[in-house]
């Protein structure tokens, strides 16, 4: 689990902001949404390969621009 510690002469305010980075940076809300319902094999994978379709699309978009 994410944790922080408080500083010297550290304000609460720059505690909390340490904390959302390290929350973001851990993944730990985007692995609770993605836990938040069974998906099947099946069903991750074609979304898997939409994905990676638009990724390739926007970047030859990119190099054709």
């Amino acid at each position: 689990m994410v944790g922080v510690q408080l500083m010297d002469n550290e304000t609460i305010d720059k505690l909390l902001k340490r904390f959302k980075k390290k929350y973001e940076r851990a993944g730990v809300l985007k692995e609770f949404r993605k836990r938040a319902y069974y998906t099947k094999p099946s069903v991750d994978d074609r979304l898997k390969r939409a994905r990676s379709k638009r990724r390739a699309q926007r970047a030859n978009e990119e190099s054709n621009a």
